[in-house]
């Protein structure tokens, strides 16, 4: 699925992040499982890692990256209408994150629901909160993007346990008078979802589910290397834009090899890709929004920035969303 924008112009006028306290070093890792910090630098760039504590659900680590995000678009909770949780680690199936955000936040009137889109989550929820805020079914949305996702990690497996970590990011969305979403992509193959699954956490009987996350690297990897050039490539065609356009590229924080050979692959300009897999390993749907709050506040996103988003993740999912950044001043209405 791919289009341009259409309708009134839509902007991202808020942005919040949090992360857990605690950091979990490579070296830490190495005390686990077998494994060393230059193994998994090599492989996948990263150093460290957030992990939630043993009390920490999804909303407890959302909730701080909700409030800022809200605070940073200079609006009451009470003033959003919609709230959309892109996640694959909530608190519990029902009630959802997203309706536990809403009561804690004060928004008793709200429109909330849960989105699983793997790690493409985030995405999958900038383009429905776009969609909704286009056609005038919602004023303002106020979308959350995160994971624990090593509540769910089998913790003797090097293969994953090394790769992942957990953080949280969000985003308000109004429409705007200048700037905002130019167009999104999105896609799925399902035939691919056995190769990063999560057997055993559904309504589907397994007899050995294992209930734990697993995951076919190589695969995996063959995956993303293509997505992520093909998405951002036929978003950019579709838009009128060519990678020089482009300010700012975010991809998704999976692993630094991925990333360098994505941004090789589209020709991304040197010093525009956003990089902080090393910090904070594979956060999922916290992923992007965490790399784009390091690019603000590198000072690398600024008014008028082109800058392209792109995720993939479990299903098999993919998604890019390209957007001109905007500043308050250019909040229709305010």
């Amino acid at each position: 699925m791919i289009g341009t924008a259409s309708g009134r112009r839509i902007g991202i006028t808020g942005l919040g992040v949090h992360v857990p306290e605690r950091v979990l070093t490579n070296h830490e890792l190495a005390t686990i499982v077998d494994t060393s910090d230059e193994w998994i630098v090599e492989r996948t760039g990263i150093r460290e890692r957030r992990i939630a504590a043993d009390d920490e659900a999804l909303t407890d680590i959302a909730l701080p990256a909700a409030r800022a995000a809200l605070e940073d678009a200079g609006l009451a909770a009470s003033e959003v209408d919609l709230l959309i949780c892109a996640t694959v680690t909530p608190d519990m199936m029902f009630p959802t994150s997203s309706a536990l955000l809403a009561d804690t936040l004060g928004m008793p009137r709200v429109a909330a629901y849960d989105l699983l889109a793997g790690c493409t989550g985030f995405v999958y929820a900038i383009a429905q909160a776009y969609a909704m805020l286009a056609s005038g079914l919602s004023q303002r949305a106020l979308v959350v993007g995160g994971d624990v996702l090593s509540k769910i990690l089998d913790w003797d497996d090097r293969s994953t346990l090394v790769l992942f970590g957990d953080g949280a990011g969000a985003v308000v969305m109004e429409p705007v008078e200048r700037g905002g979403f130019l167009g999104f992509e999105l896609g799925a193959d399902g035939g691919g979802g056995e190769h990063l699954w999560f057997p055993g956490s559904g309504s589907r009987r397994f007899d050995d589910p294992g209930a734990l996350l697993k995951m076919n690297g190589r695969e995996v990897f063959r995956f993303a290397t293509r997505v992520l050039v093909s998405s951002g490539h036929a978003l950019l065609e579709e838009c009128g834009k060519t990678i020089e356009d482009v300010d700012v590229y975010v991809p998704h924080q999976a692993n630094k090899r991925i990333i360098d050979h994505a941004a090789r692959k589209l020709g991304v300009p040197d010093g525009r890709t956003v990089v902080n897999v090393d910090r904070f390993g594979n956060t999922s749907s916290g992923s992007i929004p965490l790399a784009l709050a390091d690019a603000r506040a590198e000072g690398r996103i600024h008014e008028g920035s082109l800058v392209l988003m792109t995720g993939m993740g479990a299903g098999l999912t993919w998604g890019s969303a390209l957007v001109e950044w905007v500043d308050s001043s250019a909040v229709a209405g305010r």
